[in-house]
Protein backbone atom coordinates (compact mmCIF):
# COMPACT_ATOMS: atom_id res chain seq x y z
CA UNK A 1 0.00 0.00 0.00
CA UNK A 2 1.07 3.66 -0.57
CA UNK A 3 1.73 6.10 2.63
CA UNK A 4 -1.82 7.47 1.41
CA UNK A 5 -3.63 4.41 1.17
CA UNK A 6 -2.55 3.70 4.26
CA UNK A 7 -2.84 6.78 6.12
CA UNK A 8 -6.20 6.26 5.09
CA UNK A 9 -6.23 2.79 6.45
CA UNK A 10 -5.21 4.17 9.95
CA UNK A 11 -8.63 6.41 9.78
CA UNK A 12 -10.52 3.87 9.72
CA UNK A 13 -8.72 1.77 12.31
CA UNK A 14 -8.52 5.17 14.90
CA UNK A 15 -12.47 4.58 14.29
CA UNK A 16 -12.77 1.48 15.16
CA UNK A 17 -10.63 2.04 18.20
CA UNK A 18 -13.26 4.74 19.20
CA UNK A 19 -16.31 2.51 18.14
CA UNK A 20 -15.22 0.16 20.01
CA UNK A 21 -14.49 2.01 23.54
CA UNK A 22 -17.47 3.87 23.58
CA UNK A 23 -20.15 0.74 22.81
CA UNK A 24 -17.75 -1.10 25.98
CA UNK A 25 -18.09 1.95 28.11
CA UNK A 26 -14.46 1.50 28.58
CA UNK A 27 -10.85 0.80 27.77
CA UNK A 28 -8.02 3.08 26.78
CA UNK A 29 -8.77 5.23 23.49
CA UNK A 30 -5.56 7.19 24.34
CA UNK A 31 -2.49 5.27 23.74
CA UNK A 32 -4.30 3.18 21.23
CA UNK A 33 -5.06 6.54 18.91
CA UNK A 34 -0.82 7.35 19.41
CA UNK A 35 -0.27 3.97 18.05
CA UNK A 36 -2.94 3.59 15.37
CA UNK A 37 -0.20 4.58 12.52
CA UNK A 38 2.34 1.57 13.70
CA UNK A 39 -0.73 -0.68 14.24
CA UNK A 40 -1.94 0.23 10.53
CA UNK A 41 1.56 0.02 9.03
CA UNK A 42 2.44 -3.49 10.86
CA UNK A 43 -0.56 -5.26 9.57
CA UNK A 44 -1.21 -3.72 6.42
CA UNK A 45 2.33 -3.17 5.15
CA UNK A 46 5.19 -4.60 7.15
CA UNK A 47 4.06 -8.40 8.80
CA UNK A 48 3.73 -11.64 7.02
CA UNK A 49 0.19 -12.67 7.80
CA UNK A 50 -2.60 -14.06 6.27
CA UNK A 51 -6.54 -13.42 7.60
CA UNK A 52 -7.46 -16.35 6.41
CA UNK A 53 -4.71 -18.68 8.20
CA UNK A 54 -4.04 -16.79 11.36
CA UNK A 55 -1.41 -19.63 12.77
CA UNK A 56 0.39 -20.12 9.63
CA UNK A 57 3.72 -21.31 11.00
CA UNK A 58 5.81 -18.92 9.00
CA UNK A 59 3.68 -15.86 10.04
CA UNK A 60 5.37 -12.67 11.74
CA UNK A 61 4.46 -12.67 15.04
CA UNK A 62 3.34 -9.77 17.12
CA UNK A 63 3.42 -9.22 21.11
CA UNK A 64 1.24 -6.33 22.70
CA UNK A 65 3.27 -5.61 25.16
CA UNK A 66 1.16 -2.68 26.58
CA UNK A 67 -1.85 -4.68 26.44
CA UNK A 68 -3.95 -2.07 27.67
CA UNK A 69 -4.35 -0.76 24.23
CA UNK A 70 -5.88 -3.56 22.71
CA UNK A 71 -8.48 -1.25 20.88
CA UNK A 72 -5.50 -0.48 18.48
CA UNK A 73 -4.80 -4.10 18.13
CA UNK A 74 -8.38 -5.26 17.61
CA UNK A 75 -9.20 -2.29 14.94
CA UNK A 76 -6.20 -3.59 12.68
CA UNK A 77 -7.02 -6.87 13.35
CA UNK A 78 -10.58 -6.64 12.10
CA UNK A 79 -9.82 -3.90 9.68
CA UNK A 80 -7.37 -5.85 7.66
CA UNK A 81 -10.13 -9.24 8.04
CA UNK A 82 -9.06 -11.63 11.07
CA UNK A 83 -12.85 -11.24 12.10
CA UNK A 84 -16.04 -8.69 11.11
CA UNK A 85 -15.66 -5.08 12.35
CA UNK A 86 -18.47 -5.43 13.48
CA UNK A 87 -17.22 -7.31 16.55
CA UNK A 88 -15.76 -4.19 17.88
CA UNK A 89 -19.02 -3.36 18.77
CA UNK A 90 -19.03 -6.61 21.71
CA UNK A 91 -15.69 -5.07 23.10
CA UNK A 92 -15.20 -5.93 26.77
CA UNK A 93 -19.23 -7.44 26.82
CA UNK A 94 -19.93 -11.05 28.58
CA UNK A 95 -19.51 -13.43 26.43
CA UNK A 96 -17.01 -11.46 23.68
CA UNK A 97 -14.11 -12.35 22.10
CA UNK A 98 -12.38 -9.26 22.47
CA UNK A 99 -11.62 -8.70 26.06
CA UNK A 100 -9.72 -5.69 27.93
CA UNK A 101 -6.77 -7.49 27.52
CA UNK A 102 -5.74 -9.38 24.16
CA UNK A 103 -6.57 -13.07 24.72
CA UNK A 104 -4.51 -15.58 22.35
CA UNK A 105 -6.80 -18.61 22.70
CA UNK A 106 -9.74 -16.73 21.51
CA UNK A 107 -9.33 -13.89 19.00
CA UNK A 108 -7.81 -14.53 15.74
CA UNK A 109 -4.76 -12.99 15.29
CA UNK A 110 -3.24 -12.44 18.53
CA UNK A 111 0.18 -14.25 19.17
CA UNK A 112 -0.01 -14.10 22.69
CA UNK A 113 -1.94 -12.74 25.97
CA UNK A 114 -0.74 -9.06 27.26
CA UNK A 115 -2.01 -7.02 29.75
CA UNK A 116 0.54 -7.07 33.08
CA UNK A 117 3.10 -4.59 32.28
CA UNK A 118 6.87 -5.25 31.23
CA UNK A 119 6.19 -8.91 30.76
CA UNK A 120 5.38 -8.95 27.01
CA UNK A 121 9.00 -7.91 25.31
CA UNK A 122 10.43 -11.07 27.24
CA UNK A 123 7.77 -13.35 25.76
CA UNK A 124 8.77 -11.09 22.21
CA UNK A 125 12.23 -12.28 22.98
CA UNK A 126 11.47 -16.08 23.69
CA UNK A 127 9.73 -16.13 20.34
CA UNK A 128 12.90 -14.37 18.39
CA UNK A 129 15.01 -17.22 20.21
CA UNK A 130 13.27 -20.09 19.11
CA UNK A 131 12.85 -18.83 15.65
CA UNK A 132 16.80 -18.73 15.72
CA UNK A 133 17.12 -21.59 17.21
CA UNK A 134 15.05 -23.83 14.75
CA UNK A 135 16.08 -21.59 12.06
CA UNK A 136 12.93 -20.37 10.95
CA UNK A 137 12.47 -17.24 9.13
CA UNK A 138 9.27 -15.05 10.68
CA UNK A 139 10.42 -11.93 12.52
CA UNK A 140 8.88 -10.87 15.96
CA UNK A 141 7.37 -7.33 16.68
CA UNK A 142 6.49 -6.03 19.98
CA UNK A 143 4.94 -2.79 20.99
CA UNK A 144 6.10 -1.36 24.62
CA UNK A 145 4.27 2.26 26.40
CA UNK A 146 6.76 4.50 27.06
CA UNK A 147 5.36 4.12 31.12
CA UNK A 148 6.06 0.77 30.61
CA UNK A 149 9.63 0.89 30.18
CA UNK A 150 10.30 2.17 33.54
CA UNK A 151 9.51 -1.28 34.70
CA UNK A 152 12.83 -3.58 35.33
CA UNK A 153 11.64 -6.66 33.59
CA UNK A 154 11.88 -4.62 30.11
CA UNK A 155 15.75 -4.02 30.36
CA UNK A 156 16.45 -7.61 31.53
CA UNK A 157 14.75 -8.66 28.14
CA UNK A 158 16.80 -6.08 26.13
CA UNK A 159 19.99 -7.17 27.74
CA UNK A 160 19.23 -10.79 26.84
CA UNK A 161 17.98 -9.68 23.48
CA UNK A 162 21.40 -7.78 22.64
CA UNK A 163 23.30 -10.41 23.56
CA UNK A 164 21.90 -12.70 21.61
CA UNK A 165 21.98 -11.00 18.75
CA UNK A 166 18.18 -11.05 17.96
CA UNK A 167 18.15 -9.37 14.66
CA UNK A 168 15.20 -11.10 13.95
CA UNK A 169 13.24 -8.68 16.97
CA UNK A 170 12.06 -5.30 16.47
CA UNK A 171 10.94 -3.50 19.66
CA UNK A 172 8.43 -0.70 19.35
CA UNK A 173 8.13 1.69 21.68
CA UNK A 174 5.10 4.19 21.61
CA UNK A 175 6.47 7.24 23.38
CA UNK A 176 3.73 9.82 23.47
CA UNK A 177 4.51 11.49 26.78
CA UNK A 178 1.92 10.38 29.16
CA UNK A 179 1.21 7.50 31.35
CA UNK A 180 -2.14 6.80 33.85
CA UNK A 181 -0.66 9.22 36.51
CA UNK A 182 0.56 12.29 34.00
CA UNK A 183 3.60 13.04 32.07
CA UNK A 184 6.40 10.06 32.23
CA UNK A 185 8.99 12.38 32.69
CA UNK A 186 7.64 14.16 36.23
CA UNK A 187 6.80 10.47 37.13
CA UNK A 188 9.96 8.01 36.65
CA UNK A 189 11.36 9.73 33.37
CA UNK A 190 13.03 6.63 30.96
CA UNK A 191 14.89 8.89 28.89
CA UNK A 192 17.10 8.98 27.12
CA UNK A 193 15.08 6.12 26.10
CA UNK A 194 17.37 5.78 23.02
CA UNK A 195 20.58 5.53 24.78
CA UNK A 196 19.42 2.86 27.01
CA UNK A 197 18.51 0.53 24.23
CA UNK A 198 21.87 1.65 22.30
CA UNK A 199 23.56 0.61 25.53
CA UNK A 200 22.17 -2.85 25.12
CA UNK A 201 23.29 -3.14 21.92
CA UNK A 202 20.25 -2.28 19.48
CA UNK A 203 20.13 -0.83 16.43
CA UNK A 204 17.97 2.30 17.25
CA UNK A 205 15.69 4.56 15.06
CA UNK A 206 13.99 7.58 16.74
CA UNK A 207 10.72 8.69 14.70
CA UNK A 208 7.46 10.87 14.57
CA UNK A 209 5.13 7.63 14.88
CA UNK A 210 2.48 9.16 13.43
CA UNK A 211 4.03 9.35 10.02
CA UNK A 212 3.58 6.61 7.93
CA UNK A 213 6.74 7.74 5.69
CA UNK A 214 8.90 7.73 8.53
CA UNK A 215 7.56 4.05 10.19
CA UNK A 216 8.15 2.74 6.29
CA UNK A 217 12.02 3.89 6.26
CA UNK A 218 11.97 2.58 10.39
CA UNK A 219 10.56 -0.49 9.90
CA UNK A 220 12.71 -1.24 6.24
CA UNK A 221 16.25 -0.39 8.47
CA UNK A 222 14.77 -3.17 11.01
CA UNK A 223 14.87 -5.11 8.36
CA UNK A 224 18.06 -4.33 6.66
CA UNK A 225 19.95 -4.29 10.24
CA UNK A 226 21.78 -7.74 10.65
CA UNK A 227 23.84 -8.90 14.17
CA UNK A 228 21.51 -6.57 16.38
CA UNK A 229 17.98 -6.32 17.53
CA UNK A 230 16.22 -2.71 16.62
CA UNK A 231 14.34 -0.88 18.58
CA UNK A 232 12.19 1.85 17.22
CA UNK A 233 11.24 4.77 19.03
CA UNK A 234 8.04 6.80 18.34
CA UNK A 235 7.16 10.34 19.16
CA UNK A 236 3.36 10.32 18.94
CA UNK A 237 0.47 12.35 20.33
CA UNK A 238 -1.56 10.18 23.07
CA UNK A 239 -5.72 10.52 21.66
CA UNK A 240 -4.12 11.80 17.64
CA UNK A 241 -6.61 12.08 15.78
CA UNK A 242 -9.78 13.14 18.14
CA UNK A 243 -9.28 17.06 18.93
CA UNK A 244 -10.50 16.94 22.55
CA UNK A 245 -8.33 13.48 23.34
CA UNK A 246 -4.85 14.71 22.30
CA UNK A 247 -1.96 15.30 24.71
CA UNK A 248 -5.01 15.12 27.29
CA UNK A 249 -3.71 12.43 29.98
CA UNK A 250 -7.39 11.88 30.89
CA UNK A 251 -8.15 10.15 27.77
CA UNK A 252 -5.62 7.72 29.11
CA UNK A 253 -8.24 5.22 30.05
CA UNK A 254 -11.73 6.29 29.89
CA UNK A 255 -14.82 5.94 27.57
CA UNK A 256 -16.11 8.94 25.42
CA UNK A 257 -20.30 9.47 26.25
CA UNK A 258 -22.65 9.70 23.59
CA UNK A 259 -21.76 13.46 22.52
CA UNK A 260 -18.22 12.91 22.78
CA UNK A 261 -18.71 10.09 20.88
CA UNK A 262 -20.10 11.72 17.66
CA UNK A 263 -17.72 14.71 18.16
CA UNK A 264 -14.99 12.26 17.86
CA UNK A 265 -16.35 10.26 14.84
CA UNK A 266 -16.74 13.80 13.15
CA UNK A 267 -13.38 14.40 13.68
CA UNK A 268 -11.99 11.24 12.01
CA UNK A 269 -14.63 11.46 9.22
CA UNK A 270 -13.03 15.21 8.45
CA UNK A 271 -9.36 13.85 8.67
CA UNK A 272 -10.76 10.71 6.04
CA UNK A 273 -12.30 13.47 3.74
CA UNK A 274 -9.26 15.43 3.77
CA UNK A 275 -6.75 12.46 2.47
CA UNK A 276 -9.50 11.58 -0.16
CA UNK A 277 -8.47 15.42 -1.38
CA UNK A 278 -4.76 14.67 -1.71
Amino acid sequence: MTDLELQKMAVEVRKGIVTAVHAGKAGHPGGSLSAADAFTYLYFEEMNIDPKDPKKPDRDRFVLSKGHTAPGLYSALANRGFFPVEDLLTLRHTGSHLQGHPCVQHTPGVDAASGSLGQGISVAVGMAVSAKISNDSYRVYTLLGDGEIQEGQVWEAAMFAGHRKLDNLCVIVDNNGLQIDGPIDEICSPYPIDKKFEAFNFHVVTIDGNDMAQLRSAFTQARQTKGQPTAIIMKTVKGKGVSFMENQVGWHGKAPNDEEYQTAMEDLKKAGEALCQK
